[in-house]
């Protein structure tokens, strides 16, 4: 036969009612064990016996969770109280004015403007930001220019083959090809140039 349903009520006989506590504390403490393993979860347990006694048990540490506990219900509250939200709206726009501020500062300070009253660590800050700057342009100065050469070179090819090809049906396919053509990358610096010969005049 299966167990009977327990009455949840309270256990009038304290013998009994002290061993049911220390039975389900333990089990209330490993289930709270379980969740925060298995599920990730951060897990704060605070349990007071009848007598007064404390028993806790945190996955992290009690101290932060309850910080972490009051740190949301200040929020959940302020989001219920109209004045408290605008007050809390007032605050982070305050906190990004704040921030802007100090970009437009730096940013005046890097075109060299404002650098009355800064101190010596500063100023060493200042010149590292403007060597990453310019190392940066210079990166990218360079791969542009990497990339100009890189499309130069296909035009020049592209040059090269029709020239070949005019020259094909100019002269058929005679010796001297290699002397009107070029390449690229490869250290021929010689220039692309045709030179037709002008026909011959009939002697009547």
């Amino acid at each position: 036969m299966g167990r009977g349903k327990i009455v949840i009520r309270r256990i009038d006989n304290s013998t009994s009612r002290q061993v049911t506590f220390s039975k389900r504390r333990k089990g209330l403490i490993k289930k709270a064990k379980e969740l925060a393993i298995l599920c990730d979860a951060e897990v704060g347990l605070v349990i007071f016996s009848s007598t007064g006694k404390l028993y806790e048990f945190a996955s992290t540490s009690l101290k932060s969770v309850i910080e972490r506990f009051n740190s949301l219900k200040e929020e959940h509250q302020q989001l219920l109280n109209p004045s408290s939200e605008v007050k809390f709206w007032q605050r982070e726009a305050a906190i990004l004015r704040q921030q802007v501020q100090n970009l437009q500062e730096n940013h005046r300070q890097l075109l060299g403007e404002q650098l009355y009253g800064l101190r010596v660590e500063e100023l060493q800050n200042l010149e590292n930001q403007l060597e990453m700057s310019l190392k940066g342009v210079r990166m990218k100065k360079g791969n542009l220019i990497h990339q100009e050469n890189v499309e130069l070179c296909k035009k020049v090819n592209l040059v090269r083959k029709e020239n070949t090809e005019l020259y094909k049906k100019v002269y058929g396919n005679g010796n001297g090809l290699n002397s009107y053509g070029f390449g690229c990358g490869d250290g021929s610096n010689v220039p692309v140039h045709l030179q037709l010969s002008p026909p011959e005049r009939d002697n009547d």
